[in-house]
């Protein structure tokens, strides 16, 4: 297929739907911890030739998480336990710049890269969460500006162990004894302001070059990030409105970067709801709400603010102004919150409850599910999707019924056109740092010759 098409990923998130779901009647209530459904989730996914699965992670908890946040799979495991049981599709992981080291976390994707032939992907968080320091041997959460100037180095020298070693370095030629090409070879010798990283790297150049880095952060923080680093950034909008704004405002800082507009991919990350008509859509959509307890919902919207308790508070009276509170963990998150709140003249009880079980944005027939992606899509709000199914039983029902109807419309393809993440995600190699490109190399010979 020449043409553009609507790319999809689809998030590997326990039982989905809201922080109620494994009480679903369909749910799998260890979904979280349990392989066989992940396993199952990826391959029905590869078989609809969606570009990638996504593990979410966080490095905190307490007794009022998200029930599946209490029990589940750290991501490079995970998904190196994936690669082995799939063949095309993406295996993109969460993994914080804020509370890991550059040289460990960048060899664990290489390293992931390898195994699985080309399929892994970097999800780059910064952490919101201030808890996690207590985790890390940390006294203080770095403020929010820090972990975003953290993470822009932290990505350099990533990229930079990476380039460790030119393509074709290692040799093993048997014969002569000659292992690898010491002129393949590039050590980084790395001093900055948060690390110091001798390298090289000791995993080769991987099968993509470099995994695919994702960003996922709509605070100006995190879009400055995704236009300078990020192939790829996972966001979030309500309305396609704001959704066109954030793609041309980001499309266009990649571009002062000096990055062409494709570079950098945009998805954005839905919620969707199936059903034989809008009468069936509302049920489903009730039938979830209701396995929400008004307190489960008010410690789910704590955790958005730091983990404020916001049982000290009326249920049916305004909003509570809250300040900063939250500037410093979910930025974006809260900033929409508060907004949203005062905007619509929302009580606490309105406010908690939708956040515990926001409404499908896409939601509907499968064929109104499809024009909706397709009127994004066409609308350049978005380059793809994130699906997270609002049911148990909604990714399934969305590979039966609205993938067809998007290939019949040309706009999803019907094969992967390669065998790597990169590839089926139609971004170029990157460049290795240490070397000549060959466009270059070619001239030079020219000239010598």
């Amino acid at each position: 297929m020449s043409q553009k098409h609507i790319r999809l990923g689809t998030i590997l998130h326990g039982a989905n739907g809201n922080m109620s779901a494994w009480r679903h009647p369909d749910a799998v209530v260890d979904a979280s911890i349990n392989f066989e459904f992940a396993k199952d989730i990826a391959q029905q996914a590869e078989q609809a030739k969606f570009d990638f699965v996504f593990v979410a992670d966080g490095l905190y908890i307490n007794e009022k998480s998200i029930p599946h946040f209490l029990n589940r799979f750290e991501p490079i495991t995970l998904l190196s336990a994936l690669a082995s049981v799939t063949q095309h599709i993406g295996l993109v992981g969460t993994v914080s710049t804020s509370y890991s080291e550059p040289f460990t976390v960048t060899r664990q994707f290489a390293s992931l890269d390898h195994i699985s032939g080309g399929r892994a992907g970097w999800n780059v968080v910064t952490t919101p969460l201030e808890g996690t320091a207590k985790n890390h041997s940390r006294k203080v959460h770095p403020a929010h500006s820090e972990r975003y100037e953290i993470a822009d180095e932290y990505l350099q020298v990533a990229k930079g162990l990476w380039d460790s070693w030119g393509t074709g370095a290692f040799i093993r030629n048997k014969e002569t004894g000659q292992f690898f090409d010491p002129k393949k070879l590039h050590t980084l010798n790395h001093q900055g302001k948060h690390f110091a990283v001798a390298g090289p790297l000791n995993v080769g150049r991987t099968p993509q070059e470099r995994p695919i880095v994702f960003q996922a952060g709509a605070s100006g923080a995190g879009r400055n990030l995704a236009a300078k680093h990020a192939d790829a950034i996972f966001t979030h909008q309500s309305t396609i409105e704001e959704a066109q704004a954030f793609y041309q405002s980001v499309k266009n800082q990649a571009i002062q970067y000096g990055r062409h507009v494709d570079d950098l991919l945009i998805f954005q990350g839905i919620s969707v709801l199936v059903g034989s008509s809008d009468e069936d859509v509302e049920q489903q959509y009730q039938d979830t709400a209701a396995l929400v307890t008004i307190d489960d919902a008010l410690n789910y919207l704590g955790r958005f603010f730091e983990h404020h308790d916001f049982t000290q508070y009326p249920l049916d009276d305004a909003f509570p102004d809250l300040g900063t509170l939250g500037e410093n963990s979910f930025k974006s998150t809260t900033d929409e919150i508060k907004k949203h709140a005062q905007e619509k003249g929302l009580t606490l009880r309105q406010v908690a409850l939708e956040s515990a079980t926001p409404r499908p944005l896409f939601s509907g027939t499968a064929t109104s599910v499809a024009d909706q992606l397709e009127l994004w899509f066409n609308a350049q709000a978005t380059d793809g999707f994130i699906i997270s199914g609002a049911t148990p039983n909604t990714l399934t029902v969305f590979i039966e019924q609205v993938i067809p109807i998007l290939q019949q419309r040309g706009l999803y393809r019907t094969e992967y056109p390669g065998t790597t993440l990169r590839s089926s995600l139609g971004l170029n190699h990157p460049h290795n740092q240490f070397e000549q490109p060959i466009e270059t190399q070619q001239q030079d010979n020219l000239h010598a010759s």
